[in-house]
């Protein structure tokens, strides 16, 4: 599996390279705006983005928006990230074309691949896990 990680914390994308490196998860690009976001995604068509919700001074739906535009099927690769409550951006992940949301405590390459149904081959996974 590859991965493409948008999030503005540098620190935050070195340690989930790692993390999801060590797992087995091949990371092709890591950034923290839109523009690289979409020449990565253009670039590699990973099989999962994981996109900050929270881009200083853009938002991860930007993110969602640009690769949508780019291909419509994205959002399905999609999950997004943030240390904000999940309630708070609810009605928003529920209206958008992503797979769901994980908090970035609980990020693991278990909730990815089980999110977006390729540890079993199951159906969707869409939602907060």
């Amino acid at each position: 599996m590859t991965c493409l990680i948008v999030d503005d914390s540098a620190a935050f994308r070195t340690a989930v390279c790692g993390l999801l490196e060590r797992a087995g998860i091949l990371v092709v690009a890591a950034t923290g705006d839109v523009d690289e976001a979409v020449a990565g995604y253009r670039r590699e068509h990973p099989d999962v983005v994981l996109v900050d919700i929270d881009l200083g001074e853009h938002s991860g739906f930007d993110v969602v928006d640009a690769l949508q535009d780019l291909d419509a099927d994205a959002g399905g690769r999609i999950i997004m990230v943030s240390t904000h409550d999940p309630d708070d951006f609810a009605d928003m992940i529920a209206e958008s074309p992503v797979r769901g949301f994980i908090p970035k405590f609980a990020l693991s390459a278990e909730r990815i691949t089980a999110m977006l149904g390729t540890d079993s081959g199951a159906g969707s996974g869409t939602g907060v896990h």
